[in-house]
Formats: C-alpha cells, sequence, structure tokens
C-alpha cells in the first residue's frame, strides 16, 4: 500500500515568530539543540505539551533523529524533517510517509502559536485522521512572514497579533497541528534551510542531515 504523505498544508499563507517565550511555567524546562551544516538551531520543549515533550525526548535519547534529513522545506513556510525512511534514502527520493508505528495524540493550546521558529508535529491529513495525531516523529520548523496589522482573526490576544504583525509565523495552522516547542537561537538557519535550491517535491536538492541532542 502507498505511504501516506505527512504534510502541513502549502495552500495555506505564511506567518512567523516572536523571541519572547510562549509559555511560563515552574517544571524543569527542557532544552535542546538540533545541529545541522547551516548552523545550530537550539531551543525549548513546553511543558504545557507533555506528550509530545516526552516522546521527543526519548527519540532525542535514542539518537534517532541523528541522520535524518530535511527533507521537505518551503520558503516562507516550515523546514520539515523526522522521516525514519529519510536516514537511507536515495537522491530525489519522495519523502514524508515514514513512521514509527504510532502517534501522539493532539495537544492543542491556544497560548501556543505558530510564530518564527515554533517546533511543531507533522501529521496525516484530515479525512483519514479526524482527532489530527501527530507523527511520532516527524516535525516542523516555522520560518513564516509577517502578516498585515490588523488582518488577525479577533480571537488572537494582542500580544500574539504584534508576533505575527512584527516577526511573523502562521497563523492559519493554529489549532490543526501541536505546537510543543520553539526555537530561541539560530533562527537564521531557518531562513538559510527553507531558501535553499529544492527540486519539485521540494526536497532540498542536497542533503541536510541534523543531529538532536538534550541540553543538561
Amino acid at each position: 500500500m502507498k505511504k501516506t504523505v505527512l504534510f502541513i498544508l502549502a495552500s495555506v499563507l505564511v506567518f512567523c515568530f516572536s523571541s519572547m517565550s510562549q509559555t511560563k511555567t515552574s517544571q524543569k524546562v527542557i532544552k535542546f539543540v538540533i545541529h545541522t551544516d547551516y548552523g545550530d538551531m537550539k531551543g525549548f520543549l513546553y511543558n504545557e505539551t507533555p506528550q509530545h515533550r516526552d516522546n521527543f525526548v526519548k527519540l532525542a535519547k535514542q539518537g534517532f533523529y541523528n541522520g535524518t534529513l530535511f527533507h521537505r522545506v518551503i520558503p516562507q513556510f516550515m523546514i520539515q524533517g523526522g522521516d525514519p525512511d529519510s536516514k537511507t534514502a536515495k537522491p530525489g527520493q519522495q519523502l514524508g510517509g515514514g513512521d514509527l508505528g504510532y502517534t501522539v495524540p493532539a495537544e492543542f493550546n491556544a497560548t501556543l502559536i505558530h510564530k518564527k521558529g515554533a517546533l511543531a508535529a507533522a501529521r496525516t491529513g484530515d479525512e483519514g485522521n479526524p482527532k489530527k495525531a501527530s507523527s511520532a516523529s516527524q516535525f516542523y520548523i516555522v520560518e513564516g512572514k509577517t502578516y498585515a496589522a490588523g488582518s488577525l482573526p479577533a480571537k488572537y490576544t494582542d500580544a500574539q497579533k504584534k508576533v505575527y504583525e512584527t516577526l511573523g509565523g502562521v497563523p492559519f495552522l493554529d489549532g490543526n497541528y501541536t505546537v510543543y516547542g520553539e526555537i530561541t537561537e539560530g533562527l537564521d538557519v531557518i531562513d538559510k534551510i527553507a531558501n535553499v535550491e529544492r527540486d519539485r517535491a521540494d526536497r532540498p536538492k542536497k542533503d541536510i542531515k541534523m543531529t538532536v541532542k538534550l541540553v543538561e
């Protein structure tokens, strides 16, 4: 059976991010670093999304992400990676359908938005996934773009609107994909990766491998 490609709706307009934290918590903050040939992206995981947090931690400790690719990149939108099939993919092979045999239940939180640098879970489409459960391993990091002042829905707080208007993100993905962390250092690396030369399937023509480590 042909594998279903995990995707982020590319028909949606895109927007981007704020350097301020989206969450305050007294719990221990788990930090991570994603290393690529284009530089390092440093960030942390949200305690408000514990199932996604713990799953990412488990995979990072196992070294699962090491050697996987950023296999789908779209300028002013996002960079996607974490497909297990990407570790052994041949040049030009379409990726996005790999999985680990399980999903993570959606953990939507109105305070956690798709600002630039947001770390979120990819998933299969609504038709076969009405509960919007997340891929166990595939994730994306938002690049996005700024949004015109006054054009955002009333559901957003003034602070959230300011984030989208000044630093940008992808607001139309809010409430559809689980955001579970953010990049705080290396936003320029996101831009570099999002704008590399790519093929018709949005896979970079030159492989971009990653390693993911937790930071104590």
